[in-house]
Parts: structure tokens; C-alpha cells; sequence
């Protein structure tokens, strides 16, 4: 008779003849996106973005700059060639070029302040939050002193008495959103610290920094980038905002929130001047928010399932399949 410790673990307690159940493999991610139609869209509209605002400025040259006061404000058209599609601001400068070397510039922007204050913050977070004592106390009270002024009243009274210039953008939104990252990687590094694959690890004597990084930052990492996704359209929408106040980008430059405050008058008369940057900068702020979404049930494990469901049945009465529970 076959000791039931020698036997594999799955068929201790199968009736005899019961063949176990067979493991899948979770889908490829791509798979899983392509089963959720608005996260595919989200992601086919930043992809698209992202891609003009790298490569678009190569195939342009001056054009978002070339005046010609005979074609000042004509309507969108296809009889004026590809710049003329989507029509001319006062100075008959293309709307189509100046929208693709605005979206260089609004990302050039809000990509280093995000991943700036995702790097600076998570560190000190995770730092913090293993450590714990008056190394927490120190990182919270600084977040707290941070978030106790408003990001956008640091950047208008600072851009005010400085120079406004894309770089003190990009480093006042990053400072202002460093607290956002600090207390979310403080809380996912308190608790976890206590768990047993933590303990284990401090017991063979693992120095601290490397049970940071191979043990709790993939554990944390998930929820940092949902939360540096989100904070990706703040930023932009903050640079926007200061850009539409006159206080962020400064012409020969542009960007989106700058063309739609140089827009704002002709609203009656060439009101594509302002609206088509305006719906560049709500198409990618609300793809961004429902890509981040789905990035945070593709990431979990305990809820990645819900994505291989039909779209109906996903919701708080769908059934965990066993192979989730086995």
C-alpha cells in the first residue's frame, strides 16, 4: 500500500480513477486586450499618440511654424492639400502640424514628471515602509507638507517668479506629485514587510535593499504603474491648464493647452482653432484612464480571470473558475 505522503499532492484526496484536472496557462496579454474592446481602442489611441508626438516632427519640418497671412483662418478642407485638413489659425499656420508638435511637446513634459516622481517617490516609499520608525514618520510628514499646498498653485507661483520654460514644468510637477507615489509604496511596503517570504528572506540575512527589489517591488509594481498611468493625465492636464493661463509654454513652442487659449477668441468665427487640441487632450486623457483600468486587472493575479469572461458576465456575481482556485 502507497503511503499517502508518497503519492503527489493533488491525488491525496481524488476518488481512485478521478484524472486531475488540467492546468491553462493564463492568456497572453495581448489576447486579453483584444477580448476588451474599449481597453483596445484606449490603447490603438495612445499608441497612435505616442507615435506622432516621436516621429511626427520628422516628416513636418517648419511647417507648425510657416506663416501665411493669405490662407489665415480657412476652414478645414481637402481642396489645400494634407495641411490644410484640418484648417489655419490667424497666421495661417497649419492646425494639423501645429497639433503634431504639440503632442511632442505636451509628452515631452508630462512623461519625465511622471516617471521623475514614480522613481523618486516609490523609492522612498518602499524605503520607508520596510524600514518603518522614524524613517516613515520623516517620509510621511514631507508628503504631508507637499500635499498641503495645491500642485497648481506651486506651479503658478513658481512659474511666475521664475522663467516659464518646459523644464521648470516638468520639475515642479514632479515634486508636486511625488507624495502620490511615496504613500502608495509606504503602504504596499508596511504590509508586506510582515509576510512570511519577507521574514524568510531577512532570516538567511538578505540585505534590505535586495528584499526591496526582488521581493516587494514586483509585488508593488502593479499598482504603482495603474496610479503613474492616472497621473499621467493629470500632468498633462495641469501643463494644459498652465499653458492656457500663459504661464506654461511660451510661444515659438507649442502646445495643446497653448493652442486652444491662442483659439479661445476666434471661437465664433474659427472655432477649430481650439476645439480640435481640446478633443486631442480629452481622447487622451480618457484612454489613458481606461487603459490604466485594465492594466489593473491584467496585472492582479486574483483578478485577471474576470478578463477571459464575456463582457456581460463580468461583475461581482461571476463564479471563480476552478482552475483559478486549484
Amino acid at each position: 500500500m502507497t503511503d499517502p505522503v508518497d503519492r503527489p499532492a493533488d491525488a491525496v484526496d481524488r476518488p481512485a480513477g478521478e484524472t486531475p484536472a488540467p492546468r491553462t496557462r493564463p492568456p497572453r496579454w495581448w489576447l486579453l486586450l483584444g477580448r476588451d474592446r474599449g481597453a483596445a481602442v484606449a490603447a490603438v489611441i495612445l499608441s497612435l499618440v505616442f507615435l506622432v508626438a516621436l516621429f511626427g516632427r520628422l516628416f513636418i519640418g517648419d511647417q507648425a511654424t510657416r506663416q501665411d497671412l493669405r490662407a489665415s483662418l480657412r476652414p478645414p478642407s481637402l481642396d489645400h492639400g494634407f495641411y490644410g485638413l484640418l484648417g489655419t489659425d490667424v497666421l495661417g499656420r497649419s492646425v494639423v502640424a501645429r497639433l503634431i508638435e504639440a503632442a511632442g511637446t505636451t509628452l515631452y513634459v508630462a512623461v519625465p514628471a511622471v516617471l521623475c516622481s514614480l522613481l523618486i517617490g516609490s523609492t522612498l516609499g518602499m524605503w520607508a515602509g520596510y524600514h518603518g520608525g522614524w524613517r516613515e514618520n520623516i517620509a510621511m510628514r514631507v508628503a504631508d507638507v507637499i500635499l498641503s499646498f495645491p500642485s497648481l498653485l506651486i506651479a503658478v507661483v513658481v512659474l511666475y517668479v521664475f522663467a516659464p520654460s518646459a523644464l521648470n514644468i516638468v520639475l515642479i510637477l514632479a515634486v508636486a506629485r511625488i507624495p502620490v507615489y511615496l504613500r502608495t509604496a509606504r503602504a504596499e511596503s508596511a504590509e508586506l514587510r510582515s509576510r512570511l517570504f519577507v521574514d524568510a528572506a531577512r532570516t538567511f540575512g538578505t540585505p534590505s535593499w535586495q528584499i526591496i527589489y526582488r521581493h516587494i517591488l514586483p509585488i508593488a509594481l502593479p499598482t504603482l504603474l495603474t496610479v503613474a498611468t492616472l497621473d499621467f493625465c493629470f500632468v498633462m492636464l495641469t501643463e494644459s491648464s498652465l499653458s492656457f493661463l500663459g504661464i506654461g509654454i511660451q510661444p515659438p513652442d507649442v502646445s495643446w493647452g497653448l493652442m486652444v487659449a491662442q483659439g479661445r477668441q476666434y471661437l465664433q468665427t474659427a472655432w477649430w482653432i481650439a476645439v480640435l487640441p481640446g478633443i486631442a487632450i480629452v481622447l487622451t486623457t480618457v484612454s489613458a484612464t481606461v487603459l490604466a483600468a485594465w492594466v489593473r486587472l491584467a496585472t492582479d493575479p486574483a483578478q485577471r480571470w474576470r478578463l477571459t469572461l464575456p463582457k456581460k458576465r463580468r461583475g461581482a456575481r461571476a463564479t471563480v473558475p476552478s482552475e483559478v482556485i486549484a
